[in-house]
């Protein structure tokens, strides 16, 4: 198959899938359908249990509403082409249309394939104020409303897994 051709099969198999409604209701929540697959792939990569997806994804929603980065530590890694490992400090200070510790906003364009759940999850996000999360295993998150919460939260982490 040539390349046209494999692409035309997947824009119309996403098509299919997302169903007519998907571009309806991410317009009704500000949203082109590209960037709606933006959020959704950064909750993708950022959610280890699909449980946490619509926190994560209000964690990213209030975020955007405050004109806050979203550090999203996938974008990051993304960017770099370090997917899933550990970034630096410098890492961070990269300057790159996706490094949304620098930039607030979306990036330019999704980093995953999102899931449905993740797609659902930037539709309907939960409806908290956190504004903030942190690994607490590799599999689940803490969540907090105020930055000294989260820093807390992040010390007491740091704290068990260098235990």
């Amino acid at each position: 198959m040539a390349p046209e051709e494999i692409l035309t099969r997947m824009v119309q198999r996403g098509r299919a899938k997302l169903g007519p409604d998907v571009a309806r209701r991410a317009r009704a929540r500000g949203l082109t359908v590209h960037q709606l697959l933006t959020l959704a792939s950064i909750i993708e990569r950022e959610a280890a249990v699909p449980e946490e997806m619509p926190l994560i994804s209000a964690v990213f929603w209030n975020r955007l509403k405050l004109d806050m980065p979203l550090q999203a530590d996938p974008t990051v890694q993304y960017a770099l082409g370090k997917e899933r490992r550990a970034l630096t400090r410098a890492d961070l200070l990269i300057d790159h249309p996706f490094n949304t510790y620098r930039r607030p906003g979306l990036p330019p364009g999704p980093i995953a394939s999102p899931g449905l759940r993740a797609i659902e999850a930037a539709l309907v996000p939960a409806p908290v104020k956190y504004l903030y999360f942190v690994a607490m295993d590799d599999r689940r998150h803490h969540f907090s409303n105020t930055v000294e919460q989260h820093n807390a939260a992040v010390a007491r982490y740091r704290l068990a897994r260098d235990r």
